[in-house]
Parts: C-alpha cells; structure tokens; sequence
C-alpha cells in the first residue's frame, strides 16, 4: 500500500483503502480502479491523497479479475435469466388468476417451483433500477405481486429474518393479493380512479385472500396473515380489522413496505410511476404512525447503500452520476452533472425522477 497525492494518482491505479469526505462519509470504495471521473470527484470533495495498491499488487489483482470474468456469465445474461424467469413467474400467476375456479385444489407447488427459479436470479435484481421487460397495465397487480415477492425475500434477509423463512415471505409477497380472484375483474382492470363502493368491494381481496389460503398446509401462518393484514397500518388506521402494530405479523410488515414501494413506481392506467426516490421519502415519512419503523431504515439504507456511481436523471431533466450519498439522507445524494456537484439535500427543488444507468 501507498499514499499518493491526488496530483500524482494515475488512471489504472486501483485503491487500497476507502477515499473519504471531510464529513467522514465514504466516497470511493477500496479496490476501485482510478479514472479521469474518479479524480474528477475526489477535487471536488477537497480529497488531498489516497492510499493506493502497488503495482505488482494490482497487476496481479487485475490477471485475478480477467480469469474470475472467463468462469462467470456476462451481467447482460444474469439480466437475461432474471428477466426470463420473471415473465415465467407473471405467466404463471396469470394462469391462476385467470382459470382458477373455487373449489378447485390450489396449484401451491406450481407457484412455490416457479418462484424457486426467480429467487435464483436474486443477485441481478435492483430493488431501485428493476423494471419488467415487458408490462401491460391489465396486469398491475401480477406485476405488482412478482415485483413484491421479489422485495420482500431481499427484505427478509436485511431485517435479519432466518433463512428458513425467507422462501415464505417472498410467497406472503407473491400472494398478498391473491384474492383479487375473487372480485369482479371490471373492478380490477379500471382505467380509472375506484369510486367510494368499488374501493370498499376492492378492500375485501385481503379477507378473500386469506380464506383461500389459510387450509393450504404448504404455507405457514404468516403467510396468511400477511394477505390479510398488508393494508393494516401501525397506528390502527389500516384495514379491515383496524388492529394496531402488536397485532400485525412481522411478515405482513415487511410486505407492506414491498406492496406500497412498487405500488407506487409501477404505471397504472390512471397514473404514472413515480421516482422510486420520492417513493423511499414517502415510506419515510409513513414510517411515522403507518410502516414499522425498523424495517423501513433498513429497506432505505439498503437499497440506496451501493448507488454510487449511478447514472440518474434529475427532475430537471439533466442527468449525472451519483458520486456520495450522506447516511442522514440516503434518498438524497450528491449528483455531478458535467463536473458540478449538485447536493439534493440543499437543492429540495430537485430530485431524482428515474435511474438510467446502475
């Protein structure tokens, strides 16, 4: 290891240590490679030095990569896979929304081995970025499903749930509206706002739901519960039982937060998807009284954790790079834009509309 003057780092050098702020927070991350931009970056931020790999020592670092990169797939075909088994999950859970008839034995393992495959992909899937290859607004809420089952198993392990339970929250997330059966499909494919008795109708998918789960033995208790309780909120002002935070399942909480986040940046037929940012600061602010609060910190400060370096379109419409993200307001980092460096925690006229490029 070396420390070097920023004036004599060199494109190719590759860091030893984490490259701080003056605030102490983490700007570039030990192990990445020195650019033009990176240097860029660290003059901006008043960074005098850095502690960088000898040669031999990144040289060799470097050979390791080019070796690990011939035994991996490409990222296009981890996308690939992830996509692919996503349309097959839709797919499937199209076929039971659209054919399932009551009475009928409930194709559990159908699901349960479809969704084996997705979560196989979980590696590629961005909480922040994702976003189906294909999505008709007739099927929202199949989308909406997937996208949550996906969330709420990535959510799991974030909030310290055991392994073992993992696979039934993602089903919890797959499955929170599976009641939907059961209503009028006119309801459901609306293209416009619900009028007061058709959100009434539509509240009860969540009691539907639970009666057409709660005798399948492939699935445990919360997730039963986690369809019958996902719209209850912490302060007892949920629905349908108005039951406070001491009586909603853990699962339920943590489905709650995936069904609001992609409820909210999926399109729907009478309103468009919001920036996934604004979303965070609206869980945020319903972390207060609504969500529990425990895991939404978590879901927040994980999901904005390794974004640096994402190339994002600001509501402006001018588009920069994420180049620090301060941990008292991770849904509002520093974004350069040709070299300016635009802190949205100051700018509050700003934000992030969407994610071009992770």
């Amino acid at each position: 290891m070396v420390t070097v003057l920023l004036s004599q780092l060199k494109s190719g050098d590759k860091l030893g240590e984490d490259v701080l702020t003056p605030f102490g927070g983490v700007l570039l991350r030990k192990g990445e490679v020195i650019t033009p931009r990176t240097m860029e970056i660290m003059q901006a931020f008043l960074v005098s030095s850095a502690v960088i790999e000898d040669t031999a020592q990144a040289a060799k670092g470097q050979m390791t990569a080019v070796q690990d990169d011939t035994q991996q797939p490409s990222a296009a075909q981890v996308s690939s896979d992830l996509h692919d088994e996503y349309d097959q999950m839709v797919k499937t859970l199209r076929t039971v929304f659209n054919s399932y008839i009551s009475g009928q034995s409930f194709p559990i393992m159908d699901i349960r081995t479809q969704l084996e495959k997705l979560l196989l992909q979980m590696k590629s899937y961005h909480i922040l970025s994702f976003a189906p290859r294909s999505f008709a607004e007739t099927d929202y809420y199949i989308h909406n499903s997937v996208c949550s089952a996906l969330t709420s198993y990535q959510l799991a392990q974030w909030a310290g749930f055991k392994q073992k339970e993992w696979m039934q929250i993602a089903l919890a997330g797959l499955l929170k509206d599976i009641g939907n059966i059961r209503l009028d499909r006119s309801i459901l494919t609306k293209p416009t706002p619900l009028t007061r008795e058709e959100t009434e109708e539509m509240k009860q998918h969540t009691v539907q739901g639970y009666q057409l789960l709660k005798n399948i033995a492939a699935l445990n208790e919360g997730v039963k519960l986690a369809a019958l309780q996902h719209h209850e909120r912490v302060d007892g002002t949920g629905y349908p039982l108005g039951i406070d935070s001491t009586k909603i399942h853990p699962y339920a909480k943590i489905v709650s937060i995936a069904d609001i986040f992609h409820a909210m940046t999926l399109n729907k037929a009478y309103r468009k998807a919001e920036s996934p940012y604004l979303v965070l600061e609206q869980l945020q602010n319903d972390a207060f009284g609504k969500l529990d609060p425990s895991y939404v910190t978590v879901f927040i400060e994980k999901v904005t954790q390794f974004h640096q370096g994402t190339v994002v379109r600001l509501s402006d419409d001018r588009i920069g790079e994420i180049v620090f993200s301060d941990r008292l307001h991770p849904t509002r980092p520093w974004v350069s834009v040709h070299g300016q460096i635009i802190n949205l925690t100051k700018d509050r006229h700003l934000h992030i509309k969407e994610i071009v490029k992770t």
